[in-house]
């Protein structure tokens, strides 16, 4: 029945000419959409751009000498593929900070105590930024959330300070962030922080600048700049680059020698206090 029944269906299409139109138009159909499916998958892609992001330092070494008193920082980078719309809305936003080495630091708190200034409760800090410089295209709060800026390190208030693993909190969770705050302001008193806003201009279409502060007290190690790209408030790419900061000169000499020659470098030490003292009594003697 069943082979009957498929050749009387044959014979009625065979007979049928709107079987053979619909069947030839399923058929051309597929094949138009198969054929479109690559051209709109191309078009879907290109109207994505993927931006390409690249920083460059104007040096990347600085000699510390005896009057070394800080030094300025050139940042420049290319932003390529950006979106023309988002570009001319003025919606990229760039931030550049740069990390001195990171390390250990114990911040204490100290209150009178019968007219005697003591100390009192303390926090551990095992990976606090020695120099920390930033600048942006906009504040901080309008790039980027929160919860970014804390991740990130954006600004200021946002550095991680990163309290050391198992150590005891002698000031507990509570006073924890007035320990944070007091470690940012003596840093930020003190020059080894800073922050510009507005500092990170773009040049043309692509090229942009930031300028850096480098604070006089410039430690010795590798820094670390990285730069963050932001469209439309979304964290899209990020580059990095390392400045070494070394000791030249004679204080080069007297460093490496007290490293590589410590009991003589003791030795000669106590000679020459010794020496400065006496000729100073020479001179100064009253006759």
């Amino acid at each position: 029945m069943t082979e009957r029944r498929a050749k009387r269906f044959g014979r009625f299409a065979r007979r049928t000419p709107a079987c053979h139109w619909l069947a030839a138009s399923i058929v051309a159909g597929l094949a138009v959409a198969v054929a479109s499916a690559p051209v709109n998958a191309q078009l879907n892609t290109q109207e994505e751009p993927v931006e390409s992001f690249e920083i460059g330092l104007s040096t990347n070494r600085i000699g510390i000498t005896a009057d070394f008193n800080g030094a300025q920082l050139v940042v420049f980078g290319a932003l390529d593929n950006a979106d023309a719309r988002i570009q001319r809305q003025q919606r990229y936003d760039i931030v550049v900070a740069l990390f001195g080495p990171r390390a250990p630091v114990v911040v204490r708190e100290k209150q009178p105590v019968l007219g005697i200034w003591v100390n009192q409760d303390s926090e551990t800090f095992d990976a606090a930024p020695t120099t920390y410089s930033v600048a942006s295209t906009r504040p901080f709060q309008d790039i980027a959330s929160k919860a970014v800026r804390e991740r990130l390190s954006l600004g200021i208030d946002s550095v991680r300070l990163s309290i050391a693993d198992g150590a005891e909190s002698e000031a507990g969770q509570t006073n924890r962030s007035e320990f944070e705050a007091a470690l940012r302001r003596i840093r930020t008193n003190k020059g080894l922080y800073s922050e510009a806003t507005g500092e990170v201009r773009f040049l043309g279409p692509s090229l942009f600048r930031a300028d850096l502060r480098l604070p006089a007290d410039l430690p010795v190690g590798v820094h670390t700049a990285r730069a963050y790209l932001f469209r439309q408030g979304v964290l899209i790419r990020q580059s990095s680059q390392q400045l070494t900061v070394v000791k030249v000169g004679f204080e080069a000499w007297i460093d490496r020698f007290s490293e590589e020659h410590g009991a003589s470098y003791g030795v000669l030490a106590v000679l020459l206090a010794v020496f400065t003292g006496w000729f100073g009594r020479v001179i100064f003697r009253r006759d």
